[in-house]
């Protein structure tokens, strides 16, 4: 009898009318664990639910912080990551960036910038090559003029290289007719030096004492000034030269138009200045105060986040 009350208590009835085991106690544990279990379960799955939610918010909001600029970079690292062939393209495209900044870095002794404020460094010296009209220019800059000029005379166009480099000596020369002239005129010794400064750079602040700017005029026997300018407002930037004095720049650069004057600055230089209608101090005032670490999107600058420093190292180093 106490081994069966002990039983029954612990769950179990052996009944004698019914001949069946029935459960009480242990049915109810038993449905107790299971409830646990699938409580568990709900939290676990809540858990997963909430923390992806948290990972798409924070997404989010990481591409609404870095919009454009992180979704460029991204797409090109997945493009990168998924075949071989596409990574060795995206190893010449990094051969070829790394080119270009080479050509900025050799171009980067032709952005000198000389003018009113900024006179020639003292002891500036140039190696030249003479001319068949006995100009001269710097002998670095001759390939890409040559070239140009074989170019223009292809097509029926004949320049001339009116002026190339000259001394401080041979600059003083010029100014000095030049206010003579303007005294002829009739025109005070003030005035006339003042109109002078207009056309004529002061010695010490000429680009022709650098040996990098040169005067073309027309051939006039064979072409018009008018089919010079025009051709080489077109096309000079292709071998590395700028309109140095544009006409809506001359309150910048303190010099009145001048279609003839042409600088060299080198092709990836000559192509930025000439694309965003800059002249040489506004393009050089842009690329000093630029950060190192931004990229340009769209015309403005905007800094690289690091997280992209991040991805580049890991999945492109």
């Amino acid at each position: 009898m106490v081994e069966k009350d002990y039983e029954f208590y612990c769950g179990y009835d052996f009944g004698e009318e019914s001949g069946h085991t029935h459960q009480y106690g242990g049915a109810s544990q038993s449905s107790t664990r299971k409830s646990r279990r699938h409580r568990r379960k709900r939290r676990r799955l809540s858990l997963f639910l909430m923390t992806i939610l948290i990972i798409s918010a924070l997404m989010a909001s990481v591409a609404a912080v870095f919009g454009n600029v992180l979704s460029e970079h991204l797409l090109a690292l997945l493009v990168n990551l998924q075949s071989d062939p596409l990574r060795q393209e995206n190893d010449r495209g990094t051969l070829k960036n790394e080119n270009a900044q080479n050509r900025e870095d050799a171009e980067e002794p032709f952005l000198i910038l000389v003018n009113r404020d900024n006179p020639l460094p003292a002891g500036y010296e140039t190696e030249t090559v003479t001319l068949r009209n006995n100009e001269k220019v710097d002998e670095r800059i001759y390939p890409s003029l040559q070239k140009m000029f074989d170019d223009m005379r292809a097509e029926g166009i004949y320049p001339v290289v009116a002026s190339g480099y000259r001394t401080k000596e041979e600059q003083q020369i010029i100014m000095d007719e030049k206010i003579q002239a303007y005294r002829a005129e009739g025109y005070c010794e003030e005035d006339a030096a003042n109109k002078a400064r207009e056309w004529v750079a002061l010695p010490g602040t000429s680009e022709h004492e650098t040996g990098l700017a040169v005067d073309i005029n027309a051939d006039t026997n064979m072409s018009s000034g008018e089919e010079v300018y025009e051709w080489l407002r077109i096309h000079a930037h292709e071998y590395g030269f700028i309109k140095r004095y544009p006409q809506d720049k001359s309150e910048i650069t303190g010099i009145c138009d001048e279609p003839w004057h042409y600088r060299y600055v080198g092709e990836s230089a000559a192509a930025e200045i000439t694309e965003q209608n800059l002249c040489l101090e506004e393009y050089l005032k842009r690329k000093r105060s630029a950060p190192k670490n931004s990229v340009e999107s769209d015309g403005f600058l905007l800094k690289k986040p690091r997280i992209i420093y991040f991805l580049e190292e890991v999945f492109l180093k």
